[in-house]
């Protein structure tokens, strides 16, 4: 497959410049990153910060980039991750140099834990999880070693090979790294690096009872691997000291360093896996690819294209401060993505039914459309023009307020396209609602023919009804506003009821037969994107990608 090549921006990038003096220096001779998720979820936006981040690095830099499965627990992993995972790598627009696994190093792993024990560097452990925890201190209070932090080399040895024989029970022991349990940082007071797990594991099978923790197993990944910069988020900056004891104990030959950035946060976003699978598993959304979700499936079904979350990730810049960005920045990139590429079309998604009383009963007259008013090149097209159209119910008040310009009785708007028409009588069922409206239109006011005649102050969208094509539209909100319930104890508290919108209206007959994912500028109602799970040959459901209006400066 094609790959993305790194385009220039003016946003800061401070791992950017330690690469440059890394390499001008000789302190390394190839830059080697990876991305390394674990498959115990899907990914989300907040993930394609790192994606970008480590091979676009890499590529600019004539380096390496390996994506690596950190699979060490076997209770939460799937294969469905995994290839979840491969695909939304590949969508972004980005291949990888080497595949790898964590479990596939775990024989290395296991043998470098026996090192460890026999440097007087590790013990098992028998203290239950909960006494660990009771005993590891604060931060104002040191840890208190445990009893049987003092087992001989021998005894240590032949317990963890008993371990990974099978002969105890989950939780019975733990192999804890012997390090300093005063240590004023909490991740150094000897950590648990290995735990008893009797679970299948998506690749190793059965083979493994014993499974290395992730920061034990991290660094061993990025020393086995070659890794020169192992780029992460700011929560593992209190756990380099550990990642580089490691390295070091366990007498890795390549030395692999850690890099720190703060991780990208959206406004009206969650981004917490324990929360989108929780909504996932709690029915509140339409699975992990449900376009209110801010996974990578989801913003995809949605209808976001990878060119626009790449240039927005490269404009937000990587740093060290933590901020939260406007989800309407994200949108605004969208739009300028889209719009040279969308064809620009009609539909109605709240249709109110118009009778063109003086237009000939059975004609049905094709008018010529461009496809994009912005980009010449995507041509035109062939609309039919018939008695009978649909326009949209708010397009026509009644009463109209001051400054309403678009149809009410005795006003003239232009139809896109089209014609001028005036509004002569209103439709009403027995509860008074507004059901047809009688209009009149003026042939010599025909899209294209120069006529200067008078004009009007409104111009509204249209479909002919007789061959207009059946659809349904999504419309979307934040799925949990920053401001919805923020002290509530219940997530659910939080979920907005409006999030989704579902609307049954008509686009043009020109529409049939459209395919998932293909996108669309509606006009005045914002870009579109052909569901991909449920568009049906007879009926397509459209999902709306954004407004057409921004509520983001550029210029900020």
């Amino acid at each position: 497959m094609e790959t993305t090549k790194t385009a220039p921006s003016s946003s800061s990038n401070f791992i950017k410049h330690i690469v440059t003096e890394d390499l001008k220096s000789g302190k390394v001779k190839e830059i080697v990153t990876r991305f390394p998720p674990e498959p115990n979820g899907y990914l989300h936006i907040g993930h394609a910060k790192s994606i970008i981040l480590n091979f676009e690095l890499a590529d600019e830099f004539g380096g390496r980039t390996n994506l690596r499965f950190d699979d060490t627990n076997p209770l939460k992993e799937d294969t469905e991750y995994v290839n979840a995972i491969k695909e939304d790598v590949k969508w972004l627009g980005f291949d990888w140099d080497g595949l790898f696994f964590a479990s596939n190093y775990f024989d290395e792993m296991y043998n470098r834990a026996v090192l460890l024990i026999k440097k007087g560097k590790a013990y098992v452990d028998d203290l239950s999880a909960d006494e660990i925890r009771e005993t590891r201190g604060t931060l104002t209070v040191p840890g208190t070693e445990s009893p049987y932090r003092g087992r001989s080399v021998e005894e240590n040895l032949d317990l963890f090979e008993r371990m990974r024989k099978g002969e105890f029970g989950n939780g019975e022991k733990v192999l804890r790294a012997k390090i300093d349990m005063s240590s004023p940082n909490i991740n150094m007071r000897d950590p648990v690096i290995y735990r008893i797990a009797h679970a299948h594991h998506h690749n190793t099978g059965d083979k493994w009872c014993i499974y290395p923790m992730y920061a034990y197993a991290h660094p061993l990944e990025d020393a086995i691997e070659g890794i020169t910069h192992s780029i992460c988020t700011l929560e593992f900056e209190d756990q380099r000291p550990l990642y580089d004891w490691v390295v070091q104990e366990c007498e890795m030959p390549n030395v692999p360093h850690q890099y720190e950035f703060a991780k990208l946060r959206l406004t009206d976003t969650i981004m917490g896996k324990r929360y989108l699978r929780q909504m996932v598993e709690d029915g509140i959304v339409d699975g992990w690819d449900d376009p209110r979700l801010p996974t990578i499936s989801g913003v995809r079904r949605r209808g976001f294209t990878p060119e626009a979350i790449r240039n927005f990730i490269r404009e937000t810049g990587v740093s060290k401060a933590y901020s939260t960005v406007d989800f309407a920045q994200l949108e605004y990139f969208v739009r300028e993505d889209l719009k040279l590429k969308a064809l620009r079309t009609m539909a109605v998604l709240q249709p109110l039914k118009v009778v063109i009383t003086n237009y000939p009963e059975g004609q049905v007259e094709m008018l010529e459309a461009e496809n994009n008013s912005e980009n010449p090149d995507m041509g035109h097209r062939q609309i039919p023009f018939s008695r009978e159209i649909y326009i949209e119910q708010d397009d026509f008040m009644e009463e109209p307020i001051k400054g309403y310009h678009r149809l009410y009785p005795g006003n003239e708007v232009r139809l896109k396209h089209a014609y001028f028409i005036k509004c002569e009588e209103v439709i009403k069922d027995a509860a008074g609602n507004v059901i047809e409206l009688r209009c009149t239109y003026d042939p010599e006011t025909k899209s294209g023919t120069g006529f200067t005649g008078r004009k009007v102050k409104g111009t509204i969208h249209w479909v002919e009804a007789s061959r207009a094509q059946a659809a349904e539209f999504r419309l979307y909100e934040a799925l949990v506003p920053d401001d919805s319930n923020p002290d509530s104890e219940s997530f659910a508290d939080r979920i907005n009821p409006n999030s989704l919108q579902v609307l049954q209206g008509y686009v043009e007959e020109n529409m049939a037969g459209v395919k998932g994912q293909e996108k669309f500028q509606f006009f005045r109602h914002g870009y579109f994107n052909v569901d991909p799970k449920h568009t049906t040959a007879e009926r397509p459901v459209f999902n709306r990608i954004v407004s057409l209006k921004s509520s983001f400066d550029v210029k900020k």
